[in-house]
């Protein structure tokens, strides 16, 4: 029973890994389609904006991170993502390799 746990949980770590990977390029792609001007009726440009926007605007609306015009909520957002994998993530691996 135990290798059927430290398997879900491993499963669940590397599906967490996973997610958080694609939303972190997803950020940056946020921030790269910043810098120039693409037009707001792209379906991409769209589907980028509606995944982002929640997230931005929470870390916008508590903390100060507008700096000299730039906006550095993805950075935040970024650090984030990061702390999540380096200590979730791995802390979820080591729990399940821990069950075996």
């Amino acid at each position: 029973m135990s290798i059927l746990t430290s398997n879900f949980v491993n499963a669940v770590a590397a599906i967490l890994g996973f997610v958080l990977n694609i939303y972190m390029w997803v950020i940056i792609a946020r921030a790269v389609l910043s810098w120039v001007s693409p037009d707001p009726y792209n379906p991409i440009v769209r589907f980028i904006h509606s995944v982002t926007e929640p997230v931005l605007s929470r870390i916008r609306r508590h903390l100060p991170v507008v700096f000299g015009g730039i906006d550095l909520a993805p950075i935040v957002v970024f650090l984030a993502i990061m702390f999540l994998e380096y200590f979730v993530v791995s802390s979820l691996q080591e729990f399940a390799a821990g069950l075996r």
